[in-house]
């Protein structure tokens, strides 16, 4: 009967280390280490132009040209279009001839004048006159020009809205033209972030249309005020990008680093379990020793008898969960410091943590890649 209970394998301390590593819960766990982390602070804006100008029509008129399309790069002052100047051309002539008049009469005037023939009054009329008509003829120059639709700003035509031959009105939208570099961004930042954020720092944004590609930048500039409806404050990023990638419009993320530190205690973000206002971590100590069993081992086989059941097999290592209040530091992607309640080595919880409570027996999964821990075998006994 002895034997045959011990090729069934009934009682032995493998059966025991197979139902502690059933019970236990399975968790992974991450080491705390000292390493670098920075402070960032994080928010999404939407890229905009800089300078953003519309090309109105100043005057009435048939468009006869159109010099430049969507997507050219064009400077201040360059000529974009032009319309039929007929009307304004034949207003210039008439008030150029009406200009002679008037100079024809203000110059005899003068003379007689100055020989005391032409009354004073006479001579005054005909120098405003004159001047009158020097400004009808400034103003139809000025309307003559207005027949060429030039560019008010150096950028990139964005859009076009017009066609050769269409009659265009007075401050009817001819041309979009955007200047490219720089872009900025308008963060709503909230108010208690007020002292962290400085002029100038430095910033990375990354835009979700271009694979996630990062671009640098900084602050430009911040608002003096805090908008009381809402709690928060511009703070305006600038972006130069040579390459002429980003694009007005574009969707980023934005993160500002203002501060790091070189030798920070850092645990895996999934560690970090806040609940009550505190925030805490179920670090792993070594299970205490088993009360060694009363029951009569088991009485091996003869030679050559089926007895390989009873052959003890190794222990799954026990551990316990422990909860650590902990008080935390910067936040960095993943990562999570440590300021205070955690020492360096020590191993936290990050996989299986919401089954765990205080005093919870655990296992850890992949064990063979874990640091060596004292085994929780009683003295004397086959690990």
């Amino acid at each position: 009967m002895a034997v045959s209970l011990a090729a069934c394998g009934g009682g032995g301390p493998g059966k025991d280390a197979g139902a502690n590593a059933q019970t236990a819960i399975p968790v992974e766990v991450a080491a705390a280490k000292h390493q670098s982390v920075t402070a960032n602070y994080s928010g999404t804006a939407t890229l905009e132009a800089v300078g953003d100008a519309q090309v109105v029509a100043k005057t009435t008129g048939i468009v006869l040209k159109i010099l430049v399309e969507e997507g050219q790069r064009v400077e201040k002052g360059q000529l974009l279009a032009t319309l039929d100047d007929d009307t304004a051309r034949n207003k210039l002539a008439q008030s150029d001839a009406t200009l002679k008049k008037a100079q024809a009469a203000y110059d005899k005037a003068e003379k007689g004048l100055a020989l005391k023939i032409t009354p004073r009054a006479d001579y005054d009329r005909d120098k405003f006159d004159l001047e009158m008509q020097k400004a009808v003829v400034a103003g139809a120059q000025l309307d003559l020009s207005y027949t060429r639709i030039v560019a008010p700003i150096a950028g990139v035509i964005a859009k076009r809205s017009i066609k050769i031959g269409n009659l265009v009105q007075t401050n009817q939208n001819l041309f979009q033209v955007v200047d490219l570099d720089p872009l900025e961004a308008v963060l709503n930042v909230p108010e208690r972030d007020l002292d962290t954020l400085k002029t100038g720092q430095p910033v990375q944004m990354r835009v979700d249309a271009l694979g996630g590609k990062s671009f640098a930048g900084s602050i430009a500039r911040i608002a003096p005020v805090v908008d009381a409806a809402s709690g928060t404050f511009r703070a305006t990023c600038q972006f130069r990008d040579e390459s002429g990638t980003l694009k007005p419009g574009m969707f980023g993320r934005i993160e500002v680093a203002y501060d790091q530190r070189h030798d920070a205690l850092v645990v895996p973000r999934t560690a970090l379990v806040e609940e009550d206002g505190e925030s805490s971590v179920f670090i792993i100590e070594p299970a205490p020793p088993k009360p060694k069993s009363d029951k009569p081992e088991a009485k091996k086989g003869k030679p050559g008898e089926a007895v390989a059941s009873e052959q003890a097999k190794p222990e799954v290592p026990l551990f316990v969960a422990k909860r650590r209040i902990v008080k935390t530091g910067y936040v960095e992607g993943d990562r999570v410091e440590v300021r205070d309640g955690l020492k360096d080595g020590e191993r936290v919880i990050t996989i299986g943590r919401n089954a765990v409570r205080d005093g919870t027996e655990v296992h850890v999964l992949d064990e063979a890649n874990q640091p060596a821990v004292a085994s929780n075998t009683q003295p004397g006994k086959a690990a």
